[in-house]
């Protein structure tokens, strides 16, 4: 009897230490998410401190993952929010308008930046742009001063640069695996539009004038500019052969005669192509004959950010309607 007692007792306890360990099977499963989040956690803290060679050829280094973030320039706004830096941007350009959350968002100054109100933020991060970089130097290193990391931005000039712009925000803010996703999938889209527009035949292909401000100071965009490379992916030709962003004699507009006029002011103009329509001699551009002004919004063909590969689809639609716009 005191040996099947003992027996007992044991199987008693060794069931009640296997219950206590294990828990069921419920538990567990709760339990497995949890860690995994705390995992994943740890990893994204674990790549700071980071240092980058900004576009200056400073070296910036961020101590911890950036918990509040200011933007001066509308194109790094719009990439920390594709990034997912929803929470984290406590300040922006006064120009930013997209998305609508940056509406919301304290403003900090358009050209001339207000470096105390930036202080007051208290950010971590400040993204900075290249564009911009001498005309605020002063205050860049004021906040400098004031222990507040600042990173200088590539002033993207083709659209390689703007996938490297994207990825320098993204290991700046913890969010590189998330940056290089969405430079694989803007590549995917603009390779996309790129072997298509290949199809179209060298007869075939259309003559464009792009128009970036109005008259009576008509300019226009040449060769080495960001969108006469958007041009060139799609197989179009453009009639402006100067080099850059140069204003056109409305006479020379007419003379090369545009198969397509594309204009990227109508946001902030008004009605550009009624403006197009009445001007003097330019009824006979074959473009204003067979109606084929189209009005792109300037800021997906000109901010060097993730919707610059919906710029290249729209400019795409717009020139060749017949094989985009299906």
């Amino acid at each position: 009897m005191k040996k099947l007692y003992a027996l007992l007792l044991l199987l008693i306890v060794t069931l009640g230490v296997l219950s206590g360990c294990g828990g069921n099977a419920e538990d567990q499963t709760n339990e497995t998410p949890v860690a995994e989040e705390k995992e994943e956690a740890v990893q994204k803290e674990s790549v700071f401190p980071v240092a980058i060679t900004d576009a200056l050829k400073n070296e910036v280094v961020i101590e911890k993952k950036p918990e509040r973030i200011v933007s001066l320039i509308p194109s790094n706004t719009e990439i920390a929010y594709e990034l997912g830096l929803d929470e984290e941007i406590v300040g922006v350009n006064d120009n930013d308008n997209y998305p609508e959350a940056v509406f919301e968002i304290e403003k900090v100054g358009g050209l001339e930046i207000n470096i105390e109100k930036i202080i007051s933020l208290e950010p971590n991060l400040v993204l900075a742009h290249e564009s911009t970089a001498s005309s605020t130097e002063a205050g860049l290193q004021q906040l400098r001063d004031s222990g507040i990391a600042v990173l200088i931005v590539n002033d993207a000039q083709n659209i390689d640069e703007v996938y490297e712009t994207i990825v320098m925000i993204g290991e700046a803010t913890g969010e590189k695996a998330n940056a290089e996703t969405i430079v694989a999938d803007m590549k995917a889209k603009i390779d996309d539009i790129a072997t298509r527009a290949k199809e179209i035949e060298v007869g075939e292909q259309k003559t464009v004038f792009v128009e970036v401000s109005p008259a009576p100071e008509i300019y226009s965009v040449g060769v080495n500019t960001f969108m006469n490379e958007m041009l060139q992916m799609i197989n179009a030709k453009n009639v402006t052969t100067d080099e850059g962003w140069v204003k056109i004699d409305p006479e020379a507009v007419i003379e090369r005669n545009p198969d397509v006029i594309i204009t990227t002011h109508g946001y902030y103009t008004g009605d550009p192509i009624s403006e197009v329509v009445n001007r003097d001699g330019w009824q006979d551009i074959t473009a204003v004959k067979n109606e084929r002004i189209v009005d792109v919004h300037s800021d997906i063909v000109t901010r060097t950010g993730p919707r610059i590969a919906q710029g290249v689809e729209e400019l795409a639609k717009a020139v060749y309607p017949e094989i985009f716009d299906k």
